[in-house]
């Protein structure tokens, strides 16, 4: 039972995340904010709805958030959460979920072109071109853990991960952290790569592939975009975090503590950075992956 935990509490609350993030700008902004179950209340107004879709799409742009939300649930499976093991769990497993997260975007973004609307073709031109320099920093990245730990399964690769190893290559780690990071904030539209809660028309990345979506499939959405906060959020928080005292109840909540407060980091960097200019992101993934690979190289 306890490795239907995980998959459980991320679909219960990775959309809590969201709202630990809003809450956290508004307070740097000065203002109340949303409760930070606003994502919630969200979601089940989507849910309500109906869709509407264009003479022009195909059954591609209707299955496009289905798939993709199911993508999301399917990650799940094969992820820990600190101490507590994997539902699923095999030798390579670390190389499949890359793909299956590769298979997220490749859904999204034929959605968006299944529209003919030259506006989404745009987003999703740009998702494509910075998505090209995020997977090597999160594959090089994920590759020095797997070369520390001797596993290519992402389930022993986290439980390998502990004070010992964190005393020993303590550079390096702290390297891949840093370029995960920086790849978590591009992955997931977060500033200073994109803004989920602008539609500026001319800097709009992700936003703009889901401008034709509505009700149900929007709702999908937005809540595969929760649990790929969750995803991306566990694997760093997994290797920043190292807790593993082998007492689950201590494991789960330093994993969870450790999730909120990646959220509110998040809403820190978004509230005292400005969005970069779109021809300065490639330098910012370009330099995660070089964190990446100096990472690998000096173990």
């Amino acid at each position: 039972m306890i490795r239907l935990l995980h998959p459980l509490l991320a679909l219960l609350f990775a959309p809590l995340l969201q709202g630990i993030i809003m809450k956290t700008q508004a307070f740097f902004a000065g203002r109340q904010g949303p409760p930070v179950i606003q994502p919630y209340h969200d979601l089940a107004r989507l849910f309500r709805k109906g869709a509407v879709f264009s003479e022009t799409t195909t059954w591609v742009f209707r299955a496009g958030p289905a798939i993709g939300l199911t993508i999301g649930i399917l990650c799940l499976i094969f992820l820990p959460l600190g101490n507590m093991p994997a539902m699923v769990s095999f030798h390579g497993d670390l190389i499949f979920l890359i793909y299956l997260l590769s298979l997220h975007r490749f859904f999204t973004v034929i959605a968006a072109m299944d529209t003919g609307s030259a506006f989404e073709g745009m987003g999703a031109s740009r998702e494509m071109s910075f998505s090209a320099l995020a997977e090597p920093a999160f594959f090089f990245g994920l590759a020095t853990i797997a070369r520390l730990t001797g596993t290519l399964s992402l389930d022993q690769l986290i439980h390998g991960i502990n004070i010992n190893l964190w005393q020993t290559h303590v550079g390096s780690l702290a390297l891949v952290v840093v370029g995960l990071f920086l790849v978590f904030l591009a992955e997931n539209s977060r500033i200073p790569v994109d803004d989920p809660s602008t539609h500026l028309e001319l800097t709009m990345i992700h936003e703009v592939m889901v401008l034709d979506h509505s009700g149900v499939d929007f709702g999908f959405i937005e809540y595969a975009a929760a649990l790929k906060l969750w995803i991306l959020g566990s694997v760093i928080v997994g290797i920043a975090i190292p807790v593993r005292t082998g007492i689950p109840g201590i494991d789960i909540s330093a994993m969870c503590l450790g999730l909120i407060c990646l959220a509110v980091i998040i809403g820190i960097v978004g509230s005292i950075m400005a969005r970069l200019r779109l021809l300065q992101v490639p330098q910012l993934l370009v330099g995660a992956c070089i964190f990446s690979v100096i990472g690998f190289l000096i173990q």
